[in-house]
């Protein structure tokens, strides 16, 4: 986590210090994850309302604004991950 946030653009570093880091998944039900984060990153860390479904719930948002959104998808599929 450490190294992403060292790659990551300091205006997007601003805004997760700023509005914090939210978990999803059946992984952010592991017991002091959150506060683990939040003292190694030094950012506020919350767990998602029904974390188990969230995910699957915005992907459906996703597919329901396919137009909206498929710019957006175009230009995340060309970049390069980050290393």
């Amino acid at each position: 986590m450490r190294n992403t946030i060292e790659v990551t653009p300091p205006e997007l570093v601003a805004d997760l210090m700023g509005r914090g880091i939210i978990l999803a998944g059946g992984g952010s039900l592991l017991e002091g994850l959150d506060r683990r984060i939040a003292h190694d990153t030094h950012f506020p860390v919350y767990v998602a309302n029904d974390p188990l479904t969230c995910v699957v719930r915005g992907t459906g948002e996703v597919l329901k604004n396919l137009d909206k959104l498929s710019a957006v998808l175009a230009e995340l599929s060309q970049r390069k991950p980050p290393r």
